[in-house]
């Protein structure tokens, strides 16, 4: 009995810590006096900002005295256009940052086994929809939101196939309410052509050429070609070959997971003789000498986050912060994978923090801004409602007291999903607030 009791209340606790989503906006809201990075490299200092059922319908700059015009503007309810109005002076507007390659709502707690969702097992698995396993609710995905991070792509991992991603918004009661774009990309672990030796088995554990590389790759081809012959089938006749259409026929991107040069010239001439051309590199730790060939392909990148070592031990320590620019300089798309940190689940909420971090070695900071929000919203194909603050697209913003791409100034004060006011509560600011409660008052 005493168990029973102690189950109920555990789970009654599960339920009721969890936040409740923002309802629809139904009060339109107007920003003024704050300092706004559209994301696409522009800055409007003392700018206004205003949207209206979840759209922005009104972003301009003026050098007047917002204060005093927009008290005599709506001090007459009947001409009043905006229902909320939010001083923003001395502070940054920012769009919602969009984090690509996340686990976020797949797994909860790695030591238990039942809530990791985000690793089938199997090595051909396009039919994995990670959408399906995606958890609203998780307090990974709630700790998100207080760093600007509003927007993310959830992604299977394992396999060489690992299944498809799809974009969702953070802030939702399940995975239907929170999803932006389903089945968006397919992502396939390239063959590594090298391997390091087995040291546990008293092999020299030296860098040498993996034995098995054709044979994988030829294994890849011939499921690529029954897929390709198989693909109209009845989904209950080959469900693999029917979820390996959408890639074919150019409505799904491939994420190509590559980080040696070989594995990034393969994998894309590979794709290339099967005619698709939506391909997305992910990784590219190796690809400086590459550059040319990933530019010629029109080929975005999503490099990994700077806080790690290098692939090589002979390269430059620095050569992490400064591939990104590198990139830049030759044209190419590129944005930041946060998922290769430690504890990469809940180090995506540091992504602001990576593209500051890039922008130190020569990167402009606008520019490093769209690395986060633009760049990752056209690789997803979501660029017309999100990763810029413009007319017509999704108010999906923040608003922070200081540089939202610095660990020490960050300080979201306010955030927005299509109009929605989100709450920035965590389970940890809750915690935060309750033993500063406890120390405050004890003095």
């Amino acid at each position: 009995m005493k168990k029973i009791i102690l189950l109920n209340v555990l789970f009654l606790n599960l339920i009721f810590s969890q936040q409740t989503p923002a309802p629809t906006q139904d009060k339109s809201v107007l920003i003024f006096g704050g300092i706004t990075h559209v994301g696409d490299g522009q800055i409007i200092n003392n700018s206004v900002i205003g949207f209206t059922d979840g759209k922005i319908d009104l972003i301009a700059s003026s050098e007047e005295n917002w204060t005093d015009k927009l008290l005599n503007m709506f001090s007459d309810s009947n001409n009043k256009k905006y229902d909320t109005i939010i001083d923003a002076s001395n502070h940054h507007i920012y769009p919602g940052i969009i984090a690509l390659n996340s686990n976020l709502g797949l797994v909860e707690v790695d030591a238990v086994r039942a809530s990791v969702d985000d690793d089938e097992a199997g090595i051909y698995l396009p039919e994995i929809r990670s959408i399906i396993a995606y958890n609203a609710e998780s307090k990974a995905v709630e700790s998100m939101r207080p760093n600007g991070v509003l927007v993310a792509q959830i992604a299977p991992n394992g396999g060489v196939i690992s299944g498809s991603s799809s974009v969702v918004q953070l802030d939702a009661w399940n995975w239907e309410d929170a999803v932006i774009k389903y089945d968006q990309g397919l992502h396939i672990n390239w063959p590594s052509p090298y391997t390091f030796g087995r040291w546990w088995l008293g092999e020299d554990r030296g860098l040498k050429a993996n034995n098995n590389y054709n044979k994988q790759v030829n294994d890849l081809k011939e499921f690529f070609d029954n897929s390709k012959a198989n693909m109209n089938l009845d989904k209950s006749m080959n469900l693999k070959s029917r979820s390996m259409k959408a890639i074919f026929e150019g409505e799904s991107t491939v994420y190509l997971y590559a980080d040696d040069e070989k594995e990034i010239v393969d994998g894309v001439l590979f794709f290339k003789k099967f005619g698709i051309n939506k391909i997305v590199i992910v990784g590219a730790s190796e690809a400086k000498n590459q550059l040319d060939f990933i530019k010629e392909n029109n080929i975005p990148v999503v490099v990994k986050q700077p806080y790690r070592f290098p692939q090589s031990v002979d390269s430059d320590p620095r050569e992490t912060f400064m591939l990104a620019k590198k990139m830049i300089d030759k044209g190419i798309l590129v944005s930041i994978d946060p998922s290769g940190a430690p504890q990469s689940r809940v180090s995506i909420r540091n992504l602001p923090f990576y593209a500051g971090s890039f922008s130190s070695y020569g990167i402009d900071k606008e520019v490093a801004l769209s690395m986060i929000t633009l760049n990752p919203a056209k690789m997803l194909g979501i660029d017309s409602e999100f990763g810029t603050l413009e007319i017509g697209k999704s108010a999906t913003l923040f608003v922070s007291k200081g540089d939202a791409l610095d660990i020490i100034s960050n300080n979201v004060t306010h955030a927005f999903i299509s109009g929605r006011n989100i709450s920035l509560e965590t389970h940890q600011t809750r915690l935060w607030r309750r033993y500063s409660n406890k120390y405050s008052n004890s003095q």
